[in-house]
């Protein structure tokens, strides 16, 4: 339990934050996916270049690498009560991915 501002104890229902948690990390996977799919899409069309296939191939290893961090959190949110704390090292590696991915959309856009 922990208190509240008047002093007063709360009972604190610890599912809702890993499951909000859970979804959030699906939306950023699916909105991954999407990247990763309009990634492909731009460097095939119109006739594929070396330099397109090369960012449209490194998008798609970003796009697996968030999938992965993805898929790890999620069981570990779901295997326990309490899950642990996100580790800065596995944040990191996210934000990276996500980025990446973007600057690689980007590319391949101009």
């Amino acid at each position: 339990m922990s208190e509240a501002a008047g002093g007063i104890a709360v009972e604190r229902d610890p599912g809702l934050q890993p499951e909000r948690t859970r979804l959030a990390w699906r939306r950023t996977t699916l909105s991954g996916t999407v990247s990763a799919e309009l990634a492909v899409k731009t460097a095939l069309h119109g006739g594929p270049s070396p330099a397109a296939l090369i960012a449209c191939a490194l998008c798609c290893t970003l796009w697996l690498g968030l999938l992965y961090l993805a898929h790890r959190r999620i069981h570990t949110l779901t295997s326990s009560d309490t899950p642990p704390t996100l580790t800065p090292r596995t944040a990191t590696t996210a934000v990276l991915c996500a980025v990446a991915m973007a600057v690689c959309g980007a590319a391949l856009v101009f």
